[in-house]
Parts: C-alpha cells; structure tokens; sequence
C-alpha cells in the first residue's frame, strides 16, 4: 500500500508501523532497512528522503512546507526538502522543520524540534535543537 502511496517500489526490508500519516505522499522516498514507528507524519510536498538503516521513533513529523512571512504573502508555500542521512535516529515526537539535513549516524533526541541541520555523529536534544554530544 505505501508503494502505491509514494509512487516507488518499497523495499521488503522497510518496516511501518500504522497509523501513518503523509499529506500527499508522492515525494516520499525511502532507503532500505528503514523503520518508521506509529503515528509519524510526513508533510512531503517539498520532498522528504530518508536513506538507508533509518530509525523513526512514534509520533515524530518530518516536515517539508512552510508559509511566508510576510502576511501578504502568507497563503504562499516554501518547500524545502527534508533529508535524512544514512543511520540517523528520529526520536519520540521530535519535529524536523523544511529544509533540515539530518547527518549520518545523527541522534535527534525524543521531543526535540529540529531547525537547522544536524552535523553527522551527534546527539541534538532541545527546542530549539542544540549539539550536546559527539558520537565516537
């Protein structure tokens, strides 16, 4: 059903858990060995690639829209795509705002809401997100 979602085979080795959530699903793509938990939404009108070996915890929402400013403006979208890299970890209910690169072997901490991008081999925890630890 979600290859019939996104337009693309999905790989046998991906895992999704139900509900999910997406608000167009068509610029969705997804690496092998990816596992997306319960209740993720995925607004992908900007695009959203999530690489290989990929963990998303429950309640996490990717985010790839925004609206201007500018109140004249406002009902304008911006899209900007989302990306996360090889081995990165989602937590709980973490946000990635458009435009985010989530680094290689990344740990975005539960609840965090993500607005600039995440350097690869860290831990980011917080709203908004901070670096609170290298990963070795």
């Amino acid at each position: 059903m979600v290859s019939e979602i996104i337009g693309d085979p999905v790989a046998y080795t991906i895992e999704i858990r139900l509900p999910f959530y997406s608000d167009y699903g068509r610029n969705i793509k997804l690496g092998e060995r990816v596992f997306i938990n319960a209740n993720v939404m995925m607004v992908d009108l900007g695009g959203i690639t999530i690489e290989d070996d990929v963990l998303i915890g429950p309640g996490a929402y990717l985010i790839s829209v925004n609206h201007q400013l500018d109140p004249h403006h406002r009902k304008e979208l911006e899209l900007k795509p989302v990306l996360i890299k090889k081995n990165a970890w989602i937590g709980a209910k973490a946000t990635i705002l458009p435009g985010v690169t989530v680094g290689e072997n990344a740990v975005v901490a539960a609840g965090a809401v993500v607005t600039k991008d995440v350097p690869a081999n860290t831990v980011v925890a917080g709203m908004p997100d901070k670096v609170i630890k290298k990963i070795d």
